[in-house]
């Protein structure tokens, strides 16, 4: 029996909070990129800065109650959407599409993002990637291209649930379908993964009715962020990518401490790459969930968005600098 949603606007939905400025920042080639930006609470010491970055095909307004959490911890927190998706226009021949040619791309888009926004948001700064923004924050990491204090990763793309299918093999595929034809053309229908109906979309992402609806209210209200499945392109690219950062040395290179979460009952991402990229990074935190957990965390029920949250709070304030918060303090005390 399906589950019923209720899509109907609830009050407090679909509104950007009074703590939030939405805005642009335009890349070196002058493409635009949307930003949502929280100042920190006033009543509480200040934490530093922290970047959010999202998965494919997501929306930063699906993360308002999370940045609102750590505004509220006295965080400047800050999201972007990805160059391709969402607000930020579109690479593919059509509106629904999620294309990129290369994942290098938002690489240099967010080191570049990070250059300007560190130097503008006091430190000290810490990074948090969802998904596919955890696979491009680790690969950031890995190549240098970021420099924050502690990095964590929620179900980061780092394989796909594939049924068993190994990466190469997948990959194998990926590029007989570029091959025969334009890679920007969609991959699949409807949803979030191939051979999804749209219905079932939910019970790939959340246990929670009432915040998944919020996310449809929000792509009632604005209609223009609304995409649907990843190109043929975009899937050859994210699996060269993957098999990059699974390379020999990659990993075992990353000096930045990284709190990596995965749940065993992800039909999205590879929760087997997660824990073998958690042993392999010099650094690396895990924590793992079961069936009580979906793909987005940080969207789930609150008995376990909540937990996932204090945790990592309390990594946060494990590897924040103090020094570097005192000094940040003092400078703009002066």
């Amino acid at each position: 029996m399906r589950q019923q949603i209720d899509e109907a606007p609830r009050a407090q939905w679909c509104r950007i909070p009074d703590a939030a400025r939405e805005g642009l920042w335009h890349a070196g080639d002058g493409h635009a990129i949307r930003r949502i930006d929280f100042a920190p609470a006033a009543d509480v010491p200040l934490r530093g800065g922290l970047l959010f970055l999202p998965g494919r095909g997501d929306i930063y307004e699906k993360y308002l109650e999370v940045l609102s959490h750590w505004s509220r911890q006295g965080w400047h927190a800050t999201a972007i959407d990805w160059r391709g998706q969402a607000g930020s226009g579109r690479e593919g021949r059509d509106s629904q599409t999620g294309h990129i040619a290369d994942f290098s791309i938002w690489i240099k888009d967010l080191a570049d993002f990070w250059q300007d926004w560190a130097a503008s948001v006091p430190g000290p700064h810490a990074l948090v990637g969802h998904s596919m923004g955890g696979h491009l924050a680790l690969r950031a990491l890995a190549e240098r291209r970021v420099d924050p204090f502690a990095c964590v990763l929620t179900t980061p793309m780092l394989g796909f649930f594939a049924w068993g299918m190994p990466l190469w093999a997948q990959h194998s595929l990926a590029r007989a379908h570029i091959a025969s034809g334009d890679p920007r053309r969609p991959a699949w229908k409807v949803s979030e993964k191939p051979l999804s109906p749209r219905h079932k979309r939910m019970l790939l992402l959340t246990h929670d009715a009432r915040r998944y609806a919020e996310e449809l209210c929000w792509k009632k209200q604005r209609p223009h962020l609304v995409m649907g499945s990843a190109s043929w392109g975009w899937m050859e690219r994210a699996l060269e990518s993957m098999r990059g950062l699974q390379a020999p040395g990659v990993l075992e290179s990353v000096r930045t401490p990284v709190q990596l979460f995965t749940t065993s009952a992800d039909g999205l991402v590879s929760h087997a790459a997660i824990l073998r990229a958690a042993r392999r990074l010099p650094h690396g935190e895990l924590v793992t969930l079961g069936r009580e957990a979906r793909h987005e965390l940080l969207r789930e029920t609150d008995s376990v968005r909540e937990p996932v949250l204090a945790a990592i709070d309390a990594f946060l304030a494990r590897h924040r600098p103090e020094s570097v918060v005192q000094a940040a303090a003092a400078s703009i005390g002066g």
